[in-house]
């Protein structure tokens, strides 16, 4: 089992470079997955950046006030670290056949 990542409403307007109001919009309409815990919603991080993909304005302010604007600087350039594609494929494999 994998480990669920969750972020507070402030902390995922923040990583996406968009505004709390669209977060709790994006929760409103049932967009984002999330729990309540102690009356505060908790965001699954998968689910927001699968809507932050599909939702045009938010992947443009992901992409320049977000985490989008370092993704160039995450370039690896030892590739003794780098994850082996084939590996990659046979997780997707054994996760899609269970």
């Amino acid at each position: 089992m994998k480990p669920v990542i969750r972020l507070s409403v402030s902390e995922a307007a923040k990583m996406f470079g968009i505004s709390q109001r669209t977060v709790r919009r994006a929760i409103q309409n049932s967009e984002v997955t999330y729990v309540v815990v102690q009356g505060r919603y908790k965001l699954n991080f998968e689910s927001l950046l699968r809507w932050s993909q599909r939702t045009t304005t938010v992947k443009n302010k992901r992409d320049k006030k977000g985490i989008g604007q370092y993704v160039d600087k995450w370039k690896i350039s030892s590739k003794l670290y780098s994850p082996n594609p084939k590996t990659l494929d046979e997780e997707t494999d054994a996760t899609t056949s269970v």
